[in-house]
């Protein structure tokens, strides 16, 4: 069925109201996208949420554990702190590289999309983007780990859990760990808000979103 909007039923026939629809939904996810990014990019964006916060990687829980028996359970701490800060400073520039990606959605799922669930355009936009995105944020998310000392901290605890006898630091992608937990919580944000502008009239910021959203 073809949603409506304030100037009656859009007609999937007609090239106008086809492109309006995929416009609107370009635009509700670079909106969102916005959002999301300003949300995460905050201090404490990552780590004060419970629900997004990037904990110990699950291969090194036993050396945080050891960690903080031997009294160094600040230096834990900040590990996982630096984490979070990394993923924060990275979001700050996720937002040119979502919209590159949203800007190729097609006008072929935009309908499907439309009539879809709460979070269908973001569940379309993960699924088709999510591997290709990941490669173009990730050299972000290194920099943005070498800026808060990441590397430094991971490598001094390393070095101290590798100086006890017997045992051996596990293998660790760091770097994947925390570009996976930074846009996992990015398309989390990213389908909270879309949810929103589908939902919450207030949300519609534009008039085009209006448009498309208003009468569904």
């Amino acid at each position: 069925v073809a949603p409506k909007t304030r100037d009656g039923i859009l007609d999937t026939t007609r090239p106008r109201d086809v492109t309006t629809v995929a416009a609107g939904l370009r635009e509700a996810l670079e909106v969102a996208t916005g959002r999301g990014v300003d949300q995460l990019s905050s201090v404490d964006g990552f780590l004060g949420d419970a629900m997004l916060r990037i904990m110990i990687p699950e291969p090194f829980e036993a050396v945080a554990s050891t960690m903080r028996d031997l009294g160094l359970g600040d230096t834990v701490d900040e590990f996982e702190t630096a984490m979070n800060r990394a993923a924060e400073r990275a979001s700050a520039e996720a937002r040119p590289v979502f919209w590159n990606e949203i800007r190729r959605l097609s006008i072929a799922d935009a309908f499907g999309i439309l009539n879809g669930g709460d979070n269908a355009a973001t569940d379309y936009f993960r699924g088709r983007t999510k591997t290709e995105l990941r490669s173009r944020f990730l050299p972000i998310v290194q920099d943005k780990m070498e800026e808060v000392g990441l590397y430094r901290i991971y490598g001094d605890l390393a070095d101290r859990y590798n100086a006890i006898p017997f045992v051996t630091t596990p293998a660790l992608d760091l770097d994947a760990h925390v570009a996976d937990g930074a846009l996992n919580g990015l398309f989390s944000v990213l389908g909270k808000e879309e949810a929103r502008i589908r939902q919450d009239p207030v949300a519609r910021s534009t008039e085009l979103l209006r448009r498309v959203f208003g009468s569904r």
